[in-house]
C-alpha cells in the first residue's frame, strides 16, 4: 500500500535537501528531538500547533 507524503513532511524534506541539513541539525534549530522530527517526517505523528508554527517560521513557507 502506497502512502502519500504529508505536506509538512514534504516541505521538511525539501528544505533539508536545499540547505543540506541533517535531521539532527534541523531538530536542534527547531528545538525538538530528532525522534520527534522523524515521527513528523514519517507521518507517525502530527505536529502540534506550536511545532507547526516553529516549522513555518524556520522554513519560511506555508505549512498546513
Amino acid at each position: 500500500m502506497s502512502q502519500e507524503m504529508s505536506d509538512i513532511a514534504e516541505k521538511i524534506i525539501n528544505y533539508q535537501r536545499k540547505h543540506n541539513l541533517t535531521d539532527t541539525e534541523l531538530a536542534l534549530n527547531l528545538h525538538i528531538t530528532v525522534e520527534r522530527l522523524h515521527n513528523i517526517k514519517s507521518m507517525e505523528a502530527q505536529p502540534t500547533t506550536e511545532e507547526t508554527a516553529n516549522l513555518t517560521h524556520f522554513i519560511g513557507q506555508s505549512v498546513k
